[in-house]
């Protein structure tokens, strides 16, 4: 999983900061799910998800399939 959200914020062209900053948070909480050193809440993995357009099950390596399933509605972290 971890190597995933590096790869799609690099995609995106975006450092750990802007990344952070979106999930309200600090680079370095970010850098620990990142590097796997903390677990991902299920808030922020949902708000990645969501942020990326992809599913939860991608984040979380459970398809391979990036393209997201049909939602409910848009939201990114509360």
């Amino acid at each position: 999983m971890y190597p995933r959200i590096r790869n799609l914020r690099e995609d995106k062209d975006l450092t750990q900061k802007q990344v952070g900053e979106i999930l309200n948070m600090s680079q370095t909480g970010y850098n620990q799910y990142e590097i796997g050193k903390n677990d991902i809440p299920t808030r922020v993995l949902i708000g990645l998800a969501n942020f990326y357009n992809t599913s939860v099950d991608y984040l979380l390596g459970l398809t391979d399939e990036i393209k997201p399933y049909k939602r409910k509605k848009e939201k990114y972290v509360n």
